[in-house]
C-alpha cells in the first residue's frame, strides 16, 4: 500500500513538471481588457513616426488601425479635415451661418451688370436729350453743324385790374365797355386787351377780431361784433341754390351759391369754417366766438396768413375784416403788410368796430391821448389796406348802417370789370407802378351818368392803386 501512495506521488510530479514544460514553451493569448493601460505607449511614439515617416496628399484616405483610434489627440488639437468634394456639397447644403472657404478655382465669375460685351473698338453714343433741329439765325439761315445754335425766350407779363364802378348809394353801374375805361401806369396810358364784365358767385373770408381786450363777454364790442357777422353772413348766397327763390333771380343757377370761410383771430388766427356753401355750417362757426381767450389783436399776422392761403383759390375772392384795427401783437411791420396787401389781388373791405363807444368815451373824458392816437391810427390803417388793396373800408356808428354796408360789399364782389393789359414798360425791376383807372366817354372826356330825371349821378371808381414789377433779367438761350 505504501508502494502505491508513493508511486501515486511521483505520477502527479512527472505530471506536473510535464504541464509547466508545455505551459512555458505555449503561452495564452493576451487580454484585451487587461491590456488596455499598456495601449497608451503607442501614443508616446506618435510625434516621431509622423516627423519620420513621408507626408501623405491632401486627398488620400488613411484608416487608421484600432490601436491608433485610440490614441487621437483631443478635440482642439485635430488635425485639420480636408474640404469636401463638389459632389458632396450638392448633397449636404452649409447650414445657415457657417463660413466655408472655397478654392480659387471654384468661385464664381461675376456677374456683368453692363450688358453684352462689345468689340473694344466700338462706339456706343446716349443722347440725353433729342436731337434739336438747329435754330435759323435773324439773317434767315440755319447754323452750321459747327455753330451753336440760340434762341431767345420773352416773357410777355399781362396785369389784370378788377374795377367797380357804384353809385352813391353803392348800386352797380352796368353798361360800360372797354371803350369806357382808361388805364394809366405811371402816369402813360395803356392798351386794354381783355375785357370782361359777369356776375359771378362770391368767394369772400370773414377775419373776426375776438379777443378779451375788447370784445368780453356780454360787452357793447362784443354784441357789436357777433352783430356785423351775423348780419354780414345773412346777405351771401348760401344753402340751396336750385331752390325756386334763388332760380327766379336774373342770371341764377345751380352753380350761383357763394364760398365762405370764417376766421377769428386774437393771439393768433384760427380757422373756424373752412370754404363751404352751407349756412348752418357757417352759423356754427360763429356760434363758437362766445368767451375770448387772450387779450392780444395780431392783425398783421392774420391778414398775412389769409392772403396766403388765398393765392391757390380761385374767383371772385375778398376779404372782409371786421375789426377795430388795433394790432398788439404781430411779427410783421406795417410796412412789410403793406407791400404784402399791394402784391397780391385780393381786395379788401374792412367794417371798423367801436366808432360810437370811442366817441362817447372821448366826449365824456374817459379816452385819453395815447388811446385816441393808437384808434385814429388804426382807422388810417384799414383805410390804407383798402386803398392799396383795391376795396373800400366802412365804419359805421349805428346799427342801422350794417344793412347797407353789407349790400355794398357783396355787389362789389359780385360785379366787377376784369380789365387785362401788357404794360409798356417791359423792365423787370421789381419796383412798385402806380395805377389809375378811369371811366371816360368816345372823347377821352369824364363819362357822365345821369338818373331818369336827367340829374347827374356821382360814382365811384374802386381799383386797386398799384403792383409791383416781377423781378428778374430776361435770359438767353
Amino acid at each position: 500500500m505504501r508502494k502505491i501512495v508513493v508511486g501515486l506521488a511521483i505520477l502527479v510530479l512527472v505530471c506536473g513538471a510535464a504541464w509547466l514544460a508545455l505551459a512555458q514553451s505555449n503561452p495564452p493569448a493576451p487580454n484585451p481588457a487587461p491590456q488596455k493601460p499598456a495601449e497608451q505607449k503607442p501614443a508616446e511614439k506618435k510625434p516621431q513616426t509622423q516627423s519620420s515617416g513621408p507626408q501623405r496628399p491632401v486627398d488620400e484616405t488613411v484608416v487608421p488601425s484600432r490601436k491608433r483610434k485610440a490614441a487621437e489627440p483631443p478635440p482642439e488639437q485635430q488635425p485639420p479635415v480636408a474640404p469636401p468634394t463638389p459632389a458632396e456639397q450638392t448633397q449636404a447644403p452649409a447650414q445657415p451661418g457657417s463660413l466655408q472657404q472655397q478654392p480659387p478655382a471654384q468661385q464664381p465669375k461675376p456677374v456683368d451688370i453692363t450688358g453684352p460685351e462689345r468689340p473694344v473698338g466700338e462706339t456706343v453714343a446716349i443722347p440725353r436729350r433729342p436731337p434739336q433741329k438747329p435754330k435759323r439765325q435773324p439773317g434767315g439761315e440755319a447754323a452750321q453743324p459747327g455753330e451753336a445754335p440760340y434762341a431767345i425766350s420773352v416773357n410777355v407779363d399781362l396785369v389784370s385790374v378788377d374795377v367797380s364802378v357804384q353809385d352813391r348809394q353803392g348800386q352797380f353801374l352796368p353798361g360800360l365797355t372797354r371803350k369806357n375805361f382808361r388805364v394809366l401806369e405811371d402816369g402813360m396810358p395803356q392798351s386794354i386787351q381783355t375785357f370782361e364784365a359777369t356776375e359771378a358767385p362770391m368767394t369772400v373770408v370773414m377775419v373776426i377780431e375776438f379777443n378779451n381786450l375788447y370784445q368780453r363777454f356780454w360787452s357793447e364790442t362784443w354784441y357789436q361784433t357777433l352783430t356785423a357777422s351775423h348780419g354780414f353772413l345773412e346777405t351771401l348766397r348760401l344753402g340751396n341754390c336750385a331752390s325756386p327763390d334763388m332760380a327766379a333771380r336774373p342770371g341764377s343757377n345751380a352753380q350761383t351759391c357763394d364760398w365762405v370761410a370764417v376766421v377769428a383771430y386774437d393771439i393768433r388766427p384760427e380757422i373756424l369754417q373752412d370754404f363751404t356753401q352751407s349756412r348752418e355750417a357757417a352759423i356754427g362757426a360763429l356760434q363758437r366766438l362766445r368767451f375770448p381767450a387772450f387779450s392780444e389783436a395780431n392783425l398783421y399776422d392774420t391778414l398775412d396768413d389769409t392772403l396766403s392761403r388765398l393765392k391757390d383759390v380761385s374767383g371772385k375772392k375778398g376779404i372782409v375784416l371786421i375789426s377795430t384795427g388795433i394790432d398788439t401783437f404781430s411779427k410783421l411791420t406795417y410796412d412789410k403788410i403793406l407791400k404784402i396787401i399791394q402784391s397780391n389781388e385780393v381786395p379788401i373791405y374792412p367794417i371798423g368796430l367801436m366808432q360810437m363807444i370811442r366817441e362817447l368815451a372821448d366826449a365824456r373824458g374817459y379816452l385819453g391821448p395815447i388811446a385816441r392816437m393808437d384808434f385814429l391810427q388804426a382807422d388810417n390803417a384799414m383805410r390804407t389796406f383798402a386803398q392799396l388793396s383795391g376795396g373800400r373800408a366802412f365804419f359805421p356808428r349805428f346799427y342801422g348802417e350794417f344793412p347797407g354796408i353789407f349790400s355794398t360789399v357783396s355787389a362789389l364782389l359780385r360785379h366787377q370789370y376784369t380789365l387785362g393789359y401788357a404794360p409798356a414798360n417791359t423792365a423787370r425791376d421789381g419796383k412798385f407802378r402806380k395805377l389809375k383807372v378811369e371811366v371816360v366817354d368816345d372823347t377821352g372826356k369824364p363819362l357822365k351818368i345821369v338818373d331818369q330825371k336827367g340829374k347827374e349821378v356821382k360814382y365811384v371808381v374802386s381799383a386797386k392803386n398799384g403792383y409791383y414789377a416781377p423781378k428778374g433779367q430776361e435770359t438767353v438761350q
